[in-house]
């Protein structure tokens, strides 16, 4: 008697198995992709409240003469959105 010329039943459960692998994966990658680019957005400075509207200034009033004004938001604490406030790094 010949065998059958098909997929044997540990063929097809291993690809399951792997394909259920993947879409954890998959799923783990994209919940960890936004929290890494929230992180990786924010302030890596001192955020401050900009006291005379001139942000160049509010820096240098911080700092001294090294710092540099960034665009990157500052994040409120308990919200985790952008607040008012300037993003000034020392240099």
């Amino acid at each position: 008697m010949k065998k059958a010329q098909g997929l044997s039943m540990n063929v097809i459960i291993i690809a399951a198995i792997a394909l259920l692998v993947l879409v954890i994966l998959a799923v783990i990658f994209i919940g960890r992709m936004g929290k890494t680019t929230q992180s990786i957005d924010k302030c890596p400075g001192h955020c401050m409240d900009s006291q005379t509207g001139d942000n160049d200034a509010d820096c240098k009033a911080q700092y001294g003469t090294y710092y540099k004004y960034t665009t990157d938001p500052c994040l409120d604490p308990t919200t985790n959105k952008p607040n008012s406030q300037i993003c000034c790094v020392g240099v």
